[in-house]
């Protein structure tokens, strides 16, 4: 530990050797006193220095009674009169502060004389009091200690900010660097004693250089290093002693074989860190690395994780081994490639049925009674074959009636005629005539009693046979007839779809009562779109090639017509991306 007059001599050879400085001074905590007592002025005997006791007891007080990593380390605090003072910091104890009155106010000139006030103070620090040799021992609490100031942050800045400031003051570095793999290059993240998520700068470009090396390496890079070190590229980690002067070492952060990040520790003093500190580093890093990797993963946004995953494993692809990844890949990009590239037929489908090509409607000749039935839906029939019968009982009052009238008048226009009566020979044959009239009137509604097939084929509607005596109008729909053999089909093409089918083109037809489609070729399209059931379509009409024998009309299945050629990934994917264009167009202005 040095004494009084040490602690003088170092202020004065410091102050000499700057010209900027025209006054300083050195406070150290009493043991006794938790209050700081000047240990040493410059120049010697000068009194008028309460700014600089003020300005060393605040930057005591900031960094002695509450230690917190959230706050910078190796803070350094301004105040009027270009006057700066820095904590005198060994590990979580601040023994003492150095404060400096600058003659110059410059931005630049007060940055220089503090970095080099910074690197001069580490070395007084440990010097006013040594490291214990306690302190160089890191159990698994204190491992779990870094790790809980780790998890106890939300932000990712804030647990990288409390790593490196609780590591700097546990391990006893002047700076613990933390930087992580971004894109190609390793980018500085935290810095112990800066406020900065993001630090910008020299130290933050020196330090990624030196991860950068460290990373490519794949080995914790020391410098300087010892004779008995395994040869390494330390270009980097030169230039930034260069630079910063001490010593400094990178240890790589990984997990699972994969280097994601580094941590930088510098030590103000050039003795290079002994074997035993670079692994208690090692150990310290190696909990607390995955730790601040799901940290970092937490706050990347999603885009940046998955591009990261997959450069990740296209990185993967390409180093030797993993055949069976190699090979799904590869069968994967041809998949894709058959899909987008290679056209097949395209069909469009929809519901379809079966009608006959010509239907007949057969209706009720009169007012009457249903008597008779003699068929019913799905029998065949022939020409004039008797399909229902109308009760005739009073049609046949009706033509006895009109026979007897008739005779009636008849005779009374030959007994007349036989008079030479000639006007009530005149008026006698018109009654004839009229009731002549009437008969064929009743004799043809008779005859219409009667219904028979107007063609040969097979009844398709009214089924008839549970209404026997039921009255009946004139008009009433009794049976539809289709000729048998003469079938047309009806496909309900969707809307979305109707652009693609055009007259001529071929089609097929899957019924459920038959194993094998039908053939047909489109007619007709219905130019009036049908709505039904929440669904919009149109009728396309056609012509089936053959009908098979056991074909019956109604029958229904799916219809598919050729629509040209596409690729697989179109034809399952246009329905999604019409979805897509129509929704986006009805919430657009």
């Amino acid at each position: 530990m040095l004494s009084l007059g040490e602690v003088q001599k170092w202020l004065e050879n410091h102050c000499h050797e700057k010209e900027n400085v025209v006054g300083g001074l050195v406070t150290l905590a009493n043991s006794r006193n938790e209050s700081p007592v000047v240990a040493a002025r410059w120049p010697d005997g000068s009194a008028d220095n309460k700014d600089l006791v003020a300005a060393a007891a605040d930057s005591i007080r900031g960094r002695k009674s509450h230690f917190r990593a959230d706050v910078a380390a190796t803070e350094v605090k301004a105040t009027a009169g270009n006057v700066v003072a820095l904590p005198l910091q060994v590990g979580q104890r601040a023994v003492g502060a150095v404060a400096l009155k600058l003659a110059s106010g410059d931005a630049e000139i007060t940055r220089v004389a503090l970095a080099e006030l910074q690197r001069a103070a580490s070395e007084l620090a440990r010097e006013v009091l040594p490291t214990p040799a306690s302190a160089a021992s890191i159990d698994a609490a204190t491992s779990l200690q870094l790790q809980a100031a780790i998890l106890s942050r939300k932000a990712f800045s804030a647990s990288v900010s409390a790593f490196a400031n609780d590591a700097a003051a546990t391990l006893h570095f002047d700076r613990v660097i933390v930087g992580f793999m971004e894109s190609s290059h390793v980018a500085v993240v935290g810095i112990s004693g800066s406020r900065e998520s993001r630090p910008k700068g020299e130290l933050a470009e020196l330090a990624g250089a030196a991860m950068d090396e460290a990373l490519e390496q794949d080995a914790i890079i020391v410098f300087p290093g010892s004779s008995n070190d395994v040869p390494r590229i330390t270009l980097a980690h030169a230039a930034f002693v260069r630079r910063m002067g001490g010593s400094v070492f990178t240890i790589p952060m990984a997990n699972h074989g994969q280097a994601f990040g580094a941590v930088t520790f510098v030590r103000a003093a050039p003795a290079a860190p002994t074997v035993a500190e670079i692994a208690q580093c090692e150990h310290v890093v190696a909990f607390a690395g995955p730790v601040l990797e799901l940290k970092h993963a937490a706050a990347t946004p999603w885009h940046k994780r998955a591009w990261k995953s997959a450069a990740h494993s296209i990185g993967t692809l390409r180093r030797p081994g993993h055949a069976v990844a190699k090979a799904a890949v590869a069968t994967a990009a041809v998949a894709i490639a058959a899909l987008t590239l290679i056209p097949v037929d395209y069909r469009v489908g929809a519901p379809a049925r079966i009608e006959g090509a010509v239907q007949r409607a057969l209706v009720a000749p009169t007012d009457g009674f249903l008597r008779q039935v003699n068929v019913r839906p799905g029998d065949q029939v022939k020409t004039g074959q008797v399909m229902a019968e109308l009760a005739e009982d009073d049609l046949q009052l009706e033509r006895r009636k009109w026979e007897s009238e008739l005779a009636q008048y008849e005779n009374s226009a030959s007994a007349a005629l036989a008079r030479t009566d000639r006007t009530q020979f005149v008026i006698s044959q018109a009654k004839a005539n009229e009731a002549q009239a009437q008969l064929d009137l009743v004799m043809g509604q008779l005859s219409r009693s009667r219904v028979v097939a107007p063609f040969d084929g097979v009844v398709i509607q009214g089924d008839l046979s549970q209404s026997i005596g039921a009255p009946v109008e004139r008009g009433d729909v009794l049976m539809t007839v289709a000729p048998a053999g003469s079938y047309r089909v009806i496909v309900e093409v969707d809307e979305r779809d109707i652009e693609d089918v055009q007259v001529g083109k071929a089609g097929q037809v899957a019924l459920g009562a038959f194993e094998q489609s039908v053939p047909f070729k489109v007619i007709r399209i219905t130019p009036m779109a049908t709505a039904r059931d929440g669904r919009n379509f149109f009728e396309v009409e056609g012509e089936l090639a053959s009908a098979p024998a056991s074909l019956r009309p109604g029958s229904q299945g799916v219809g598919k017509i050729e629509a040209g050629e596409r690729t697989l990934a179109w034809a399952w994917t246009h329905r999604l991306f019409q979805w897509a264009r129509m929704t986006l167009w009805a919430w657009g202005a």
